[in-house]
């Protein structure tokens, strides 16, 4: 896991489906082919959290199975 920015490309960001606009406590994701990069909504040029792809797709099914 890393926290420095991505500088490979442009990413593109998504957010959360939780986020409603009202400065609550969300994170966007960008997925590319080998890494999954989170950051907070509201800091969008602070740090990111960068895992590889196996590492985000194992969280996302042990979030599902709760």
């Amino acid at each position: 896991m890393t926290t420095a920015a991505p500088t490979d490309r442009a990413l593109v960001w998504h957010t959360s489906s939780y986020s409603n606009g009202a400065g609550g406590e969300c994170v966007e994701c960008a997925i590319t082919s080998t890494r999954a990069h989170v950051r907070d909504t509201k800091k969008v040029d602070g740090p990111v959290v960068t895992v590889a792809g196996s590492a985000w797709s194992v969280f996302l099914q042990v979030l599902k199975s709760e």
